[in-house]
């Protein structure tokens, strides 16, 4: 179902909004091969990553000694206070002649109208009932760089949306991974934007600021954008639900086929040279003080101003404005010979 007239989306602006939840843009710090998480200490990371979020993003952030909302200056995200950063792999369309080209984001529509931003993601905070912040020092990860199986992800917190047109605000669909939305990424003649949401595990262990492999700390309590279900035993914390959400530009590519794989592989990938299996999210804590908790208690909503817990909503020019060089020069834009993987990457 294509939702485009009035009356639509003041209905999905209205129960978004009943729902009081965070929802605001960051655009892209840098683009490129770093991962603390996964790889801390590491240059040119075994595939590209975008990042946004605190300009103090670097090689290793040890949360012994690294606090990003303290460390700092800027954040590339709509809130002032919110130094922390997230990233994910990026996607790429493969011609059939071998080489690779980086597809173009946009912003986001949705309750608010367009989110302005370059490149990037647009954040989701979703409380259900009471939930505690995270802590300083706090990491996770969604989703598995190395996966190759759909089945293996669940489509109802990982998944992708065929976009109908350019518009970001004519909305396909309804709630996030529901309807259609596929693991897979779309490439029906009819898709002229692709969507991917990735939405985070919303229960703590109440111990682990994080865990070996990024996630045994956090559990999922149910699927969707709804702030999670009642939290187990084993997980009994309940925290915010992060969601992000990007808009890959696919219509160039999409309007002319002529440089397709023949073979009828999916042309799209992500940056690691896998499908939409392999999408992932990564997070690392940085608002300042208790902020994000006051946001959650006293019902902040969107990207506006919420003097109750002191949060200020930046405007476009000055989060933009934040960026940084990459700590793994490189090339990323234009054709490309091979995906920045291994050795440095030339140019076709």
């Amino acid at each position: 179902m294509q939702w485009t007239s009035l009356a639509a989306v003041a209905l999905l602006a209205q129960s978004v909004s009943a729902q009081n939840m965070l929802r605001f843009a960051c655009s892209q710090l840098v683009v490129e091969r770093t991962d603390p998480l996964v790889n801390p200490g590491a240059l040119y990371t075994p595939h590209l990553h975008q990042i946004v979020g605190g300009n103090s993003f670097n090689i290793t952030m040890d949360p012994a000694n690294h606090d990003p909302a303290k460390l700092s200056t800027c954040t590339s995200c709509q809130f002032k206070e919110d130094k922390s950063n997230y990233w994910t792999a990026v996607l790429f369309f493969k011609a059939k002649n071998g080489t690779y080209h980086r597809v173009p984001q946009v912003g986001n529509g949705g309750p608010q109208g367009h989110l302005i931003q370059n490149g990037g993601l647009d954040v989701y905070y979703i409380p259900q009932g009471k939930v505690t912040a995270f802590k300083p020092g706090f990491r996770m990860l969604a989703g598995n760089a190395a996966n190759t199986d759909a089945k293996k992800v669940n489509r109802g917190n990982i998944c992708h949306r065929c976009w109908q047109s350019t518009n970001d605000n004519q909305f396909t669909g309804a709630q996030p991974c529901s309807g259609s939305d596929s693991v897979d990424v779309p490439t029906g003649t009819q898709c002229k934007m692709v969507r991917q949401t990735i939405i985070f595990p919303a229960c703590w262990d109440g111990k682990n600021l994080d865990s070996p492999d990024h996630q045994s700390h956090v559990a999922y309590s149910g699927v969707g954008a709804t702030g999670g279900g009642a939290c187990p035993a084993s997980h009994p914390v309940k925290l915010p639900q992060i969601m992000y959400e990007l808009m890959w530009n696919t219509s160039t590519f999409m309007a002319d086929r002529s440089s397709w794989p023949t073979d009828g592989t999916n042309p799209f990938v992500y940056s690691m040279n896998l499908g939409g299996p392999a999408a992932h999210g990564d997070y690392v804590f940085g608002w300042e003080g208790d902020t994000l908790q006051k946001a959650m208690d006293n019902r902040c909503n969107l990207n506006r101003d919420c003097a109750a817990a002191g949060i200020h909503a930046q405007q476009p020019a000055v989060y933009n404005a934040c960026t940084k060089p990459q700590q793994a020069p490189e090339e990323v834009d234009g054709w490309l010979k091979a995906l920045p993987m291994g050795e440095m990457v030339v140019k076709a």
